[in-house]
């Protein structure tokens, strides 16, 4: 008869295990879960001796050795038929301590983070993370973004995604939509009233109506979230019928809302705080001119107030109260939008070091048994310290020690250790390079961009806490020596950001905020948009291109009905001579176009033919017209101010007017004509029988 029951028992934890055997019958009970019992079919008598071995069996007891090696732990509270044995009274036994248990409780303290669930062995402990947002060897890397402006600089569309606004704190992760625009990166946060009007009947100053938003995070999750945004808002509509809101200009407000404050508000949308008014009272264009609220004019008739709550301290909105909808034929709908935020504070935070001995002064680092460090530099300096902190009998470090290698350094007081990560690439190419660092009680690493991380293992013995009391000294050494030249933006320390600006905005030597962000996340704007710069990071220009979007990825397209077209004035064309290179615009430069080459793309879908798809004419006559013939298939023609006729190519005798789309492109290089659907490309013409090569204003004779 066998029976098994439990896992994970070797944790190095205290576990109770019940052995209950009757005649024919045996069960086993582990930690008190649900017992494993067997059953003999046939008669069976289970019998003790005189015998009792704990732990084991000595060789002799052949059958009982058999069974496996000896138990290896503690062994305390035995009971033998419900009778205590005092095992200081069981007689001789071999490598026993009696009356001491020298397992070490590895998990108490539990230096798992995050909830992460600590097993231990023998000799050490591990962390099992999974399910809590975070990773390493003790739970504390984060593994989600900290907001929706590092998931687009990592390439991201819009989408929902978690984020951990606090990095390596206590926060947990919160799920947000992420929405890329044009304009910028907005963090959107739903409640469980969005998208949806709440409608209002039989409320009073009796019986008012209260509505409760829940945002499916904590109000230290809001907190973060909005502290590190540059500007939130939420439109509040109000759309009434014989219902007043604000009760103005000096009445008692009829409806309020709270913020997360829990204070009562008694402005509304589009209004300042402090301000019993809506937003048509600011703007003085209220139905009723002797009222602040189109609402509060009591008409008959649907009315609505709207406007966009954007005082940070009072967002979002947790509830709204609501109390003139008793009278008769009156009605009231609410309809709160989700809380959108927009910038962040963090990611763009910059500082600029231009003196070696220049460096800002943050609070001592609390770290004692774990912590992380991460920012992003940008140098063309071959070294420098970017943050150094000291203490009795320890120090931290974190230094550019050549172009390629950055090296982490700390002592616990049991001698320096050093992790280092070597490039293969210069790291002084003053393009921006992302650093991250953790030091905990099992091992110290360091991440540099995506190259392969440095890992030390953490010593068995000796000092384990770092134990830290200057000043966090960053961009020099406490001493003032070997000076960071170059920026530093997004430094986060165990979570926490580190205002960069507003200190160096006081010391000499140090500017806040840095430029350049093209040279690091220009081609990220794709399909030959522009990158733009920005004080606070960069902008994709897509105007010159068929797409639109935050990456200049979404195709831009429309629906042509017979006898329909669009316009387009284009720049005039200017002479160059060099074929089109790579180019960064900054706002306000103008860009110079070839005449000697042009290319063009799109994509199209007909059923009908014959059709003009594209025509493109000059001051002079020139001209390229790309149409669909009667057959349906592709034909270019080009004229350049040479013979009448021009050129004519085409896609032969291929229908195109097949309702399914068609990719083209066309471009010419001076003599050379190339057209392209799909993957096809043959060169279908040679321009040197015309005279002339230039298409636009200025004309130049072909040198043959």
């Amino acid at each position: 008869m066998w029976c098994t029951a439990g896992s994970g028992l070797g944790n190095g934890q205290w576990h109770t295990v019940e052995v209950l055997l009757r005649r024919n019958f045996a069960s086993l009970m582990v930690d008190g879960d649900e017992p494993s019992s067997v059953r003999s079919m046939s008669s069976l008598e289970i019998t003790t001796g005189d015998v009792v071995y704990l732990g084991g069996c000595p060789p002799a007891v052949g059958s009982c050795w058999a069974l496996g090696p000896t138990f290896l732990g503690c062994l305390r509270s035995v009971q033998l038929n419900h009778q205590f044995a005092g095992l200081d009274l069981l007689g001789n036994g071999s490598g026993v301590q009696r009356d001491m248990c020298s397992i070490v409780d590895r998990c108490f303290p539990n230096y798992c983070e995050h909830g992460g669930q600590c097993s231990q062995t023998w000799n050490s402990f591990s962390c099992h993370c999974q399910g809590t947002g975070y990773g390493g060897q003790t739970c504390h890397d984060p593994v989600y973004e900290r907001s929706c402006e590092a998931y687009k600089h990592a390439g991201r569309t819009s989408r929902t995604y978690l984020i951990d606004v606090d990095g390596s704190g206590p926060l947990a992760p919160v799920p947000v939509y992420c929405n890329m625009t044009e304009d910028g990166v907005w963090t959107e946060l739903a409640h469980n009233g969005s998208h949806r009007d709440i409608e209002v009947h039989g409320s009073s100053r009796e019986q008012p109506f209260t509505a409760y938003f829940s945002y499916g995070a904590s109000a230290a999750q809001l907190a973060a979230l909005l502290k590190a945004a540059q500007s939130c808002q939420q439109i509040l509509i109000y759309r009434c019928r014989h219902s007043r809101l604000l009760n103005t200009p000096d009445g008692l407000p009829f409806a309020w809302w709270v913020g997360r404050g829990g204070e009562r508000q008694f402005y509304w949308g589009g209004s300042p705080p402090g301000v019993q008014r809506c937003a048509c009272g600011l703007r003085r264009n209220c139905t009723s001119p002797h009222h602040q609220c189109n609402c509060d004019s009591d008409s008959q008739d649907w009315q609505q107030d709207d406007g966009l709550l954007s005082y940070k301290e009072h967002l979002p909105v947790m509830q709204l109260v609501a109390m003139d909808t008793n009278r008769p034929r009156s009605m009231a709908r609410i309809n709160l939008g989700p809380l959108r935020c927009h910038g962040d504070r963090v990611f763009w935070n910059a500082a600029l070091f231009t003196s070696r001995s220049a460096y800002l002064l943050y609070p001592a680092l609390r770290g004692e048994t774990s912590f992380d460090v991460a920012f992003y530099f940008k140098t063309s300096a071959p070294g420098g310290i970017y943050l150094e902190s000291l203490g009795l009998h320890s120090f931290l470090r974190l230094q550019l020690t050549s172009p390629w290698e950055v090296t982490f350094s700390f002592d616990l007081g049991n001698g320096p250790v050093e992790v280092r990560v070597r490039s293969p690439h210069p790291l002084t190419d003053n393009h921006w390079h992302s650093v991250r660092a953790e030091r905990n009680l099992r091992e110290a690493w360091l991440r540099v961009d995506t190259l392969p991380h440095s890992v030390v293992p953490a010593p068995t013995h000796g000092h384990t806490r770092l134990l830290l009391s200057s000043q966090l000294f960053v961009g020099a050494s406490a001493s003032g020596q070997d000076g960071f030249l170059g920026c530093l933006r997004s430094l986060t320390l165990n979570g926490a950001a580190l205002d960069l600006e507003g200190q160096a905005k006081v010391t000499a030597g140090v500017h806040p905020g840095c430029t350049g962000h093209c040279s690091s996340y220009g081609s990220l704007c794709r399909n030959g948009g522009l990158c733009m710069e920005r004080y606070d990071g960069y902008a994709c220009d897509c105007k010159h291109t068929p797409y639109d979007g935050p990456f200049c990825t979404r195709e831009v397209g429309a629906f042509f009905e017979a006898g329909t077209w669009v316009r387009f004035s284009l720049p005039a064309l200017h002479a160059t001579t060099s074929p089109p290179q790579p180019r960064v615009l900054i706002e306000g430069q103008e860009e110079l176009h070839g005449s000697l080459a042009e290319s063009i793309s799109f994509s199209f879908s007909t059923k009908r033919a014959p059709s003009v798809l594209i025509y493109v004419t000059t001051s002079v006559g020139s001209y390229i017209a790309v149409v669909l013939q009667t057959n349906g298939s592709l034909q270019v023609r080009y004229q350049l101010g040479g013979p009448d006729e021009g050129l004519v190519v085409g896609s032969g005798g291929r229908s195109l007017a097949n309702g399914q789309p068609h990719a083209v492109n066309i471009t010419r290089s001076y003599s050379q004509l190339f057209l392209q659907w799909w993957s096809m490309e043959l060169v279908f013409g040679d321009l040197h029988m015309l005279k002339k090569t230039r298409l636009g204003e200025m004309e130049v004779e072909r040198l043959l």
